[in-house]
């Protein structure tokens, strides 16, 4: 018995699943919003007074890099393509980490780390959703003949 999933044609006959839908959506909000925090941290690398200049800029550009994984699976997810599922849990399963350090700082930072572990939870759910999952065109282990 094998444990490999499989990938058939995607459903592409009616509307695309609303779950489908909203896991892409969710996806590009977080990529959107990795931009918008590496061209935060750039400008005020380039504009303010940080420690190191070059470790502040780095770490904007890197962020920047970072947003291509969740909007390029947001991409795949809105055209049904079924490479695009893997990203997206995968862009969820990093943000769990990030938001558990979150919550434990003694900061502002606390409400974005209710805000990433609900996305990040909810964004999961919705992909490993069978109408996801079948709009998809993956087929689970043991359905390789169907």
């Amino acid at each position: 018995m094998s444990s490999e999933q499989t990938t058939t044609a995607p459903d592409t006959t009616g509307p695309r699943p609303r779950r489908l839908t909203y896991a892409a959506a969710l996806a590009a909000l977080e990529g959107l919003a990795l931009v918008a925090g590496g061209v935060w941290m750039s400008v005020l690398a380039l504009t303010g007074e940080p420690d190191d200049r070059r470790q502040a800029v780095t770490g904007g550009v890197t962020l920047i890099v970072l947003a291509l994984l969740p909007l390029l699976a947001a991409r795949g997810l809105f055209a049904r393509r079924s490479w695009s599922r893997g990203p997206a849990v995968i862009t969820q399963i990093i943000a769990l980490p990030v938001a558990y350090n979150l919550l434990r700082s003694d900061s502002v930072a606390i409400p974005a780390g209710i805000v990433l572990a609900v996305v990040a939870v909810t964004a999961l759910v919705l992909l490993v959703n069978p109408e996801t999952t079948r709009a998809l065109g993956i087929r689970g282990p043991g359905n390789t003949g169907k």
